[in-house]
């Protein structure tokens, strides 16, 4: 890409790389959730669901504060972590990728679950009737079935993670080449004599990335859906 500067190159790259380990590391709980929430009742399963997205009414800056709080070298399962296994997250794309995943976590959960919510019951209940356990239902009906909203889940989430902010910044700092994604680029252009330039080439990258990640999101599902005859 010559038309990027070397920065502007590796905050996309970053940003690319923080985004995938975000939606990877977040995609199996988000399937369980969405599976739990759609298909059983269970006391707690109201604050369950207002806990899961709480990150879209929080302002990201809470979200990041609280982060910081938790997984912090001080909080209580980040201190563990540096003492026990070494692992740092704060400052680190690492530390990243779990502002993002948490960030991004209730827009997979909720198209897998409104995917699932169309499934025709009955379906699982042939199933069962035919001797086939709830792993094996889950796996062989359930879970392709609930393709649709996982793909566009996924998509989905992975683009708002390129453009998220907030939490990024508030968790892990703005440091270069290792937290500086796309957003913190261009906050960092903006805040730079001379950097119009670099914030409208920056600013043109997070829409056209966006958009096209929103087309793909309902061109795959609707694909989907047509293919399991939906």
């Amino acid at each position: 890409m010559n038309w990027l500067s070397p920065g502007e190159s590796e905050a996309l790259q970053l940003s690319l790389i923080v985004a995938t380990r975000g939606v990877l590391a977040a995609l199996p709980f988000a399937v369980l959730l969405a599976w739990m929430l759609s298909r059983h009742r269970f006391v707690g399963s109201i604050v369950l669901d207002a806990l899961v997205h709480l990150p879209l009414v929080l302002p990201p800056v809470v979200t990041g504060y609280l982060l910081l709080l938790t997984f912090g070298t001080r909080g209580a399962i980040g201190g563990w972590l540096d003492r026990t296994l070494d692992i740092r997250l704060i400052f680190t794309r690492n530390g990243a990728a779990l502002a993002t995943a948490v960030m991004t976590f209730p827009f997979m959960v909720r198209a897998m679950r409104l995917s699932l919510e169309n499934v025709d019951r009955g379906l699982e209940d042939a199933a069962r009737t035919l001797g086939a356990g709830p792993l094996d239902r889950f796996a062989t009906v359930t879970l392709p079935l609930m393709l649709p909203g996982i793909l566009a889940g996924v998509i989905t989430a992975f683009s708002a993670g390129l453009g998220e902010f907030g939490a990024v910044i508030t968790f892990v700092s703005n440091i270069p080449g290792e937290t500086r994604t796309l957003p913190l680029a261009l906050y960092t252009a903006l805040q730079s004599p001379g950097g119009d330039a670099a914030a409208a080439r920056l600013a043109g990258m997070s829409l056209t990335l966006g958009v096209c990640g929103l087309v793909l999101a309902e061109w795959l599902g609707r694909r989907t859906r047509r293919m399991l005859g939906r």
